[in-house]
């Protein structure tokens, strides 16, 4: 009988890793990890490290939480999966109940699927089907942010602007207008906050003014550009452009996938400037960090678009095989009824606030040109020089190799380029965040 090879071997043999380039994997030690605990993970060797981006920004209470664990046996005892198609389960009911009674008002309809990037392209094509109900079938372009990530299905990645991840797919794309970022340490306008009086606003109005007759919806990641490397609009900027939308009927897409469920202080980031959005996306946290679930929220206007008689074929054609898990929706409850037994987010508040004061001294650092931070969401920006801006070379991988020398002082980070990302659990207590803090900046000095 054939031997089996080594774990570090068969996943290099078998698997393909994701944003990974793999002729550099092939030539390291691939860390396999095979367990969880709290705010840490275990590798196959027994190696403990804190998990500093809370396993891609989903783990929210920590890992074996012991309330979603038993949530999720409870269910696996009735049944493990059930479709929407046509038929209800009894946990996609109560948890779309809780999301709506948790999310901005005027949020009424709940749209399940199982990603982020799905989430949107939901957001997408209702907003899209909806004005061809209406008759204003010009509706079809959508204004977006210049360095807008919402995921990597070709809807998700046609609003992107980050070229390294998106150009490639470019002949693919559907045509988009971009806004600029609100990039206060890279502003595109070339101007200074607060001086510029949000300009950048001002030009997301003048766009939406313009092609308010073409378009379907503004979509933003409202207060944190995640994936662009933590980009924290100034603020009102969020207002701004959800009062620019008003004001040219437009609708508001809310990308909130990577800002829900408590990473920016609040349940969603659109609470910090009072904004209700026409449709929200949610996925990420919202089981807590242990299966796959995402959700499309709708106002009633929009809901509205689509009723109509069955031979009007105005029915929304879109759907999932696993929209609405039942596991995946058990998750999901347990882990935001944690957020009220446990006081998440009022507990979370000192753990902010010493967040901010540790990190002033990063800003000391030679190649450190901007700290960015929004509730539990950190950016570091590393730059080759400090006066001048100037970046690394990419080539150089200096955000990949700070997060290598971390795990030195046992802690997982994924950078984003030369960026270096700080989101962990929620739960995380002050001894781990001192850790965590204490372990980036050794490794980035």
């Amino acid at each position: 009988m054939k031997k089996n090879l080594p774990l570090e071997e068969e996943d290099k043999k078998y698997i393909w890793h994701p944003f990974t380039q793999m002729r550099d994997w092939l030539g390291d030690t691939p860390l396999i990890i095979e367990r969880g605990r709290g705010s840490y993970i275990f590798d196959i060797h027994g190696n403990k490290y804190l998990d500093g981006v809370s396993s891609l920004w989903v783990n929210v209470h920590g890992h074996r939480k012991k309330e979603i664990d038993e949530a999720i046996r409870k269910q696996l005892s009735r049944i493990a999966h059930s479709t929407l198609l046509g038929l209800s389960n009894v946990p996609s009911v109560e948890l779309a109940k809780m999301l709506i009674q948790l999310s901005p008002s005027g949020l009424v309809k709940v749209f399940f699927s199982d990603n982020g990037s799905t989430a949107v392209e939901v957001a997408l094509k209702m907003a899209f089907q909806f004005w061809r109900h209406k008759g204003r079938k010009s509706r079809k372009q959508f204004i977006c942010l210049r360095q807008g990530y919402h995921g990597d299905t070709i809807g998700s990645v046609s609003l992107g602007g980050i070229d390294l991840f998106h150009s490639v797919f470019r002949p693919l794309l559907f045509n988009t207008i971009k806004a600029p970022s609100p990039y206060c340490y890279r502003c595109e306008l070339g101007l200074t906050h607060p001086s510029c009086g949000l300009a950048c606003a001002e030009e997301m109005e003048r766009l939406i003014k313009k092609y308010s007759a073409v378009t379907a919806a503004v979509v933003i990641e409202p207060l944190v550009q995640a994936a662009a490397g933590m980009i924290v609009s100034p603020p009102g900027y969020l207002k701004a452009v959800r009062e620019a939308c008003s004001r040219h009927g437009v609708f508001l897409i809310a990308d909130e996938v990577a800002t829900g469920f408590g990473r920016t202080g609040r349940m969603f980031a659109c609470e910090h400037e009072g904004v209700k959005p026409d449709l929200m996306a949610v996925a990420k946290g919202l089981s807590g960090g242990y299966l796959p679930v995402a959700a499309t929220l709708a106002t009633q206007e929009i809901y509205n678009g689509f009723l109509a008689p069955y031979s009007w074929q105005r029915t929304f054609f879109h759907g999932h095989t696993y929209t609405g898990n039942p596991l995946a929706c058990a998750a999901g409850k347990a882990s935001l009824k944690l957020f009220q037994k446990e006081h998440v987010l009022e507990r979370l508040q000192p753990k902010i606030s010493y967040l901010k004061k540790r990190l002033e001294a990063f800003s000391e650092l030679k190649h450190v040109g901007d700290v960015r931070q929004a509730g539990f969401m950190v950016g570091i920006e590393l730059v080759r020089n400090k006066k001048t801006k100037q970046p690394f070379g990419y080539g150089e991988k200096i955000g990949a190799r700070v997060c290598q020398r971390a795990r030195k002082y046992g802690i997982i980070l994924r950078p984003l380029g030369d960026v270096i990302v700080l989101m962990p659990p929620l739960s995380i207590s002050m001894k781990e965040l001192d850790l965590l803090l204490d372990g980036t900046y050794h490794a980035i000095k």
